[in-house]
């Protein structure tokens, strides 16, 4: 029988935080709410922590687990996969990330003409011991315009893709389809697959009448989180591609605390 190699004393005795494998893809099975369910492809990450007396782990083991629980993910199947992970590799703590595309049909505001828009949803379990942790994220397209390019301009003001990261640990079930509307709202204008004519002009007025800020972005999304009696914490970033500099716009709330009220930190 080959020699367990894994099992040897490491030449530094050092306990490893995580260690295990990242960028696997795997098909998987979500919950959709309005179809029941999406199958995608999902960029998948898993971790142990190894003792220091342990010279490494059994990679092929990961994805041995992951086999095990085809199906349908949601945040509360990840728990057994946890758990299975603790056991297999004797670990105190393991983690396991999901990164993969949603898809969600929109239609347009005018002609109602019919596309999916892609978000990339995210899965982040935890297991430390006993104590289980889950954040919802996801990262949503939107359309920004400038306040102050409006203010300043005669003729137009300068707009520009934006991004909305959210990521959420709630006490009861969300949809991934929530977190993408709150983002969505709280922007100058919605992304779309499809567009004609009279939609673009729709889109690119209400983008002119809603003009915002990377910081406007993350605290209207954060006043409608924090009156959310489900969501124990968030964090909610925004990032502009700005259009007429060399640089991105940026801005980030995290709660922090069992309460949010708006007035800082608590």
């Amino acid at each position: 029988m080959a020699k367990d190699i894994q099992k040897e004393r490491p030449s530094y005795r050092i306990p490893i935080n995580k260690v295990g494998i990242r960028g696997l893809r795997y098909p998987i099975s979500v919950l959709d709410r309005e179809h029941g369910h999406q199958n995608t492809v999902a960029q998948v990450s898993m971790f142990v922590d190894l003792p220091g007396e342990l010279r490494g782990t059994h990679m092929s083991r990961f994805v041995e687990i992951l086999n095990g629980f085809r199906g349908e993910v949601t945040y509360k199947e990840l728990e057994p996969i946890l758990r299975h992970m603790q056991e297999v590799f004797d670990a105190e703590c393991a983690h396991l990330e999901m990164v993969f595309p949603y898809f969600c049909e929109k239609r347009a505001p005018v002609t109602k003409a019919s596309g999916y828009v892609d978000y990339e949803a995210i899965f982040e379990g935890s297991l430390k011991e006993d104590h289980y942790d889950f954040l919802l994220g996801v990262r949503v397209p939107i359309t920004t315009l400038c306040p102050c390019s409006k203010e300043l301009s005669r003729f137009g003001a300068h707009n520009q893709r934006g991004y909305v990261t959210l990521k959420v640990r709630s006490e009861q079930f969300i949809w991934l389809e929530e977190l993408i509307e709150w983002a969505e709202g709280a922007a100058s204008a919605p992304i779309y697959s499809v567009l004609k004519r009279d939609d673009e002009k729709e889109v690119t007025e209400q983008a002119y009448l809603n003009p915002r800020f990377v910081e406007d972005v993350v605290r209207a999304i954060s006043e409608r989180l924090g009156k959310d009696s489900r969501i124990t914490w968030f964090r909610v970033e925004a990032e502009n591609m700005e259009s007429i500099h060399n640089h991105n716009a940026y801005a980030i709330i995290e709660k922090q605390g069992p309460a949010f009220n708006g007035k800082g930190k608590d």
